[in-house]
């Protein structure tokens, strides 16, 4: 029992462990609930919508805070991703009526555009570094945004038709994927909690592999020290490319997943306000800290909604508690608590 425990909660698997069960026991508790009681409306629909977050805010995680660099253009791989698997799973609606190999081949679709965005835009953007890179990726986001917006898509049974002028298609009783400004339309909602909870799991599993290899640990290294680095050969560019590619698949799923959450959705949501709050939830849950950020984003993307029967004021309460969280989090003293607490309750759990 006490190698068991050293297995599961020593110093190299600790966060892995915990991580997963974190995300576990809050999928079996809320499910409890859910079939316990009657939770209400708001509650049930905020579900879907934090597992996305969860698994955009680690994709970035993996960028901002294993590899170093400051993405600001995440959003357009969420963008990407999201109506490919709209346009995915309209296509396939009538091939693939059972809705769950639908979702999974939509969001298959998805997760694989957006990595070939990625290592697209991986070239240009990561010649660069530091606040260039910031903007160059903020300009792509905002590129990405401005094309969606254009598209004009629709299918008959004629095949494919396709605009960048204007919505005036001639469909032959066929059915319009997007619609430029307005988006997404009429799409069938496939997506529910217990894929999200599985969405996650895959995504930790992913970057807990990666940064536990020897590729992640070449990533780390050339965050820390590019010099020292390239100087026992770490390819410098293949390992920032690995790491921007995963997390644009990873962002590429979670817009998948929150596209098939809605029956409408439009590409003014994915603009410059998301890319920058998920870098606060990455930032509040500490750069490299995985259950940091799962905490951080589930705690930052419910508040809100939370406090809306507060109207004006749920903004302000939000922004104060960003504030004194984040005092807390700079804190030595506390750091140094929580330190000596979890080496405690360790130690207890393995004489146990």
């Amino acid at each position: 029992m006490k190698n068991f425990m050293e297995l599961l909660f020593g110093k190299k698997n600790r966060s892995r462990t915990i991580s997963f069960l974190m995300v576990i026991v809050a999928y079996v508790v809320i499910e409890a609930l859910m079939h316990g009681i009657r939770m209400s409306r708001l509650f049930t629909s905020l579900l879907v919508p934090t597992c996305c977050y969860i698994i955009l805010g680690l994709s970035l995680n993996l960028v901002v805070g294993f590899s170093g660099e400051l993405s600001l253009g995440h959003a357009g791989f969420m963008a990407v991703g999201a109506f490919t698997a709209v346009v995915a799973s309209g296509l396939l609606s009538s091939s693939i009526s059972n809705a769950i190999l639908r979702l999974i081949v939509a969001v298959l679709c998805g997760s694989i555009v957006s990595g070939l965005f990625g290592l697209v835009i991986s070239v240009p953007v990561l010649k660069l570094s530091g606040d260039y890179l910031a903007i160059v990726t903020l300009a792509f986001g905002q590129i990405i945004k401005s094309l969606i917006t254009n598209i004009y898509l629709g299918f008959d049974s004629n095949g494919m038709h396709f605009s960048f002028v204007n919505n005036n298609l001639s469909l032959n009783n066929g059915k319009m994927l997007l619609s430029g400004p307005m988006g997404a339309t009429d799409t069938a909602k496939i997506a529910n909690f217990t894929s999200g909870f599985v969405l996650i799991l895959i995504a930790l599993f992913i970057i807990y592999s990666l940064i536990d290899s020897k590729y992640g640990r070449a990533i780390m290294s050339a965050r820390d020290n590019r010099i020292a680095a390239e100087s026992i050969g770490v390819d410098i560019s293949k390992t920032k490319t690995l790491a921007f590619v995963t997390s644009a698949i990873l962002a590429g799923a979670s817009g998948a997943l929150y596209a098939l959450n809605y029956s409408t959705l439009q590409p003014a949501k994915f603009d410059f306000n998301t890319s920058i709050l998920v870098l606060v939830y990455v930032v509040f849950g500490g750069l490299g800290n995985i259950n940091g950020t799962i905490v951080a984003t589930t705690v930052l993307y419910v508040l809100p909604e939370m406090l809306r029967s507060l109207q004006d004021y749920r903004m302000l309460i939000y922004a104060i508690v960003l504030i004194v969280v984040m005092q807390l989090t700079n804190s030595a003293k506390l750091k140094q608590y929580v330190e000596k607490l979890s080496k405690k309750l360790f130690k207890k759990g393995v004489a146990e």
